[in-house]
C-alpha cells in the first residue's frame, strides 16, 4: 500500500504537508482538492482560515493568515505571516522523572588522565587572533591526511585522528568586555576538550586577546603550549617550533587505547541546518527519540540555536526542572528580541531562503520543528554560549541559529559528538567532535549519499516509525563514538567550520 499524498500531524491542524508535489485537482482530504500547485514539503489548507486567524501545524500556532485561506490552497509566505499571541510558560508543569535503563549502553571511548572520556584523539592548534591563522594552518598542513590521494603523514600514529588548526577572524580590534570574554571562553573550552590529546595556542604578540590573559582567565596554565610569532622571531621560526611541538606530542597521543565506557560519558550536540518542511516530521523527531535514549542511558544532549527556538520556548519551559531554569530560557528570548531590534533585524528573518523554498514559512514553524530534536525529557539547565556543560540530561545553550557558530559553542561546552539534521543537504563537520549527518528525505539522501550518514526519509516513505529511526540513530551514535568514521570525516570536514560567535563592533 502506497503512503498517503499528504501528512497530517495533529487533528487540530489547519494544514497538511505534501509528501510530493501536488498538482491542482489532487485530492488532499475528504471533499478537498488542491487548488494550487503545492511543492513537496509545503503546506496545503484543509479548513478555511479567515484573515488574522491563526494557522496551526503540530497542533500549535505557526503564524496568522494575512489573507483569507480556503481549503485546498497552498499556504506559505504569500498568505501566512508572524503575529503576537499569548504564551503560557507554565514552568515545570510537564516535568517528570526520566526513567533510567537498568543496564546502560556502552561505547569504546578514550579515558583521559583526568577521568573525562574522548570520542576522538586529535592534536589541536588554537589561535589567539586571526594574525596567527596562516602560521597555524601551515603547521597543521604538514600533518594533514589527504582524503583524495590517501597520502598520510600520520601513518605511523594510527591512534591519532589528526592535527587540526582552528583559526578564526577576530582576536583584535574588539571591545575588552563581553566580546573578548566570550572569545576566551570559547577558546578555553576547546583547549580543555577531551578530544584533544595536546594543544598549542599561537598568537602574534600585539593583539587584544593576549595569550597571557587567555591563559589566566581560563585557568589554562599547564594545559597547553604557547607560541608567539613576534617573540619567537617570525613565521619560519614559529612554524618550526609548531612542527616540533606536534612531533613531540604525537608519540604520547598515540599511546591511547579505547576502553568500554557508559553512555553517561556522551555529550551530544543537536544541530539542524538547511531545514525543509520535512525536518519537523522525520529527522528532527527521530533525533528527539534518540536524544531521549541518550538521556535515559545517563548521557547529555545540548539543544541550541536560540532564534530557532523562538516562539516555541513555552513548550520547553513546561519541561523545566525548576522555575529558575525556565525563566533563564525566557530571559534569552527577551535578549534576542532586544538584540534584533538594536541591529535593525527581525526574528522572523531567521528562516533562510533555502528553508522557505523547502516549505518553512515562519520562525514559529521552524522553531516547533527544530525543538523536536531534544525529545521529551526534562530541561535541566540553561547555559550561555560556550559555558561548560556540567549537568546530565537535556541542556539548552544560547547560540545564534547559524550552524557553524552554534556548533562551535556546543563543542566548546564539552560536546564530544554532533548530530546534524538537514533537509536541503548541508555539508558540515566540527572537529574535534565527529558529526553525524541525518537526511530528512530519501531523494536528498540518495542525491548526496556521500555526505549523509543516515536516511530518516524512511519515516516519510512508511518504512519505519520515529521510534525505530531513533533507535538506528542511537546505535550509530555509539558506533561513531567508538571510532567509526562519519561521512564528513571521510572528507576531512571540521577545521574551517570553527566559528566563535563575534559580538560587538570591529574597531
Amino acid at each position: 500500500m502506497s503512503a498517503p499524498l499528504v501528512i497530517r500531524l495533529h487533528p487540530d491542524d489547519s494544514v497538511v504537508i505534501a509528501r510530493a508535489t501536488l498538482l491542482p485537482g489532487t485530492v488532499v482530504a475528504d471533499g478537498i482538492t488542491a487548488s494550487d500547485r503545492v511543492p513537496a514539503g509545503h503546506k496545503v489548507a484543509v479548513r478555511p482560515v479567515a484573515q488574522g486567524e491563526p494557522v496551526r501545524r503540530y497542533g500549535q500556532i505557526i503564524g496568522f493568515a494575512t489573507a483569507p485561506i480556503a481549503p485546498g490552497q497552498h499556504v506559505h509566505t504569500h498568505n501566512c505571516g508572524m503575529g503576537d499571541f499569548a504564551k503560557d510558560y507554565a514552568y515545570g508543569v510537564d516535568a517528570r522523572p526520566t526513567p533510567q535503563v537498568e543496564v546502560p549502553a556502552t561505547f569504546q571511548g578514550i579515558r583521559r588522565p583526568d577521568g573525562r572520556v574522548a570520542t576522538r584523539n586529535y592534536i589541536g592548534i588554537l589561535t589567539s587572533v586571526n594574525c596567527s591563522a596562516h602560521v597555524a594552518s601551515v603547521v597543521a598542513d604538514m600533518f594533514r591526511r589527504n582524503p583524495f590521494t590517501g597520502d598520510d603523514p600520520l601513518a605511523d600514529f594510527p591512534n591519532v585522528d589528526g592535527v587540526v588548526a582552528l583559526t578564526h577572524k577576530t582576536g583584535c580590534g574588539m571591545a575588552l568586555d563581553e566580546p573578548l570574554a566570550l572569545l576566551r571562553r570559547t577558546l578555553g573550552g576547546y583547549a580543555r576538550h577531551a578530544n584533544f590529546a595536546a594543544v598549542v595556542v599561537m598568537g602574534l604578540g600585539c593583539e587584544v586577546n593576549q595569550i597571557g590573559g587567555l591563559m589566566t582567565e581560563q585557568k589554562l596554565a599547564g594545559r597547553l603550549r604557547e607560541l608567539e610569532i613576534q617573540s619567537i622571531g617570525g613565521t619560519r621560526k614559529t612554524v618550526e617550533a609548531g612542527v616540533a611541538f606536534v612531533r613531540e606530542a604525537l608519540a604520547d597521543a598515540n599511546k591511547v587505547q579505547r576502553e568500554t565506557v557508559p553512555v553517561s560519558e556522551l555529550t551530544v550536540a543537536l544541530q539542524c541546518g538547511g531545514s525543509d518542511g520535512y525536518s519537523g516530521v522525520s529527522a528532527n523527531p527521530a533525533l528527539g527519540a534518540a536524544s531521549d535514549l541518550v538521556v535515559r542511558h545517563g548521557g547529555t544532549v545540548i539543544l541550541s540555536e536560540t532564534p530557532e527556538t523562538y516562539g516555541a520556548e513555552h513548550l520547553l519551559t513546561r519541561r523545566a526542572v525548576s522555575r529558575d531554569v525556565g525563566e533563564k530560557l525566557v530571559g534569552l528570548m527577551r535578549w534576542w528580541e532586544a538584540y534584533a531590534a538594536r541591529e535593525g533585524a527581525e526574528m522572523n528573518a531567521n528562516p533562510s531562503p533555502g528553508n522557505k523554498a523547502g516549505g518553512l514559512t515562519t520562525i514559529l514553524e521552524k522553531s516547533l520543528g527544530a525543538m523536536a530534536k531534544a525529545g521529551s525529557t526534562n530541561l535541566v539547565d540553561v547555559l550561555h554560549y560556550a559555558e561548560p556543560v556540567i549537568k546530565k540530561g537535556f541542556v539548552f545553550m544560547d547560540t545564534p541559529g547559524y550552524d557553524p557558530v552554534a556548533a562551535t559553542g556546543q563543542v566548546a561546552g564539552g560536546a564530544n559528538l554532533v548530530c546534524f539534521t538537514t533537509g536541503r543537504g548541508s555539508v558540515f563537520g566540527c572537529k574535534p567532535a565527529p558529526s553525524i549527518k541525518l537526511a530528512t528525505n530519501t531523494p536528498m539522501y540518495q542525491r548526496m549519499e556521500d555526505d549523509m550518514d543516515i536516511n530518516c526519509g524512511t519515516i516519510l516513505d512508511g518504512e519505519e516509525g520515529v521510534a525505530q529511526c531513533g533507535q538506528r540513530i542511537f546505535d550509530q551514535m555509539l558506533r561513531v563514538a567508538s571510532g567509526e568514521r562519519t561521512k564528513s570525516e571521510s572528507f576531512d570536514f571540521g577545521s574551517d567550520e570553527f566559528a566563535p560567535w563575534v559580538l560587538g563592533a570591529t574597531m
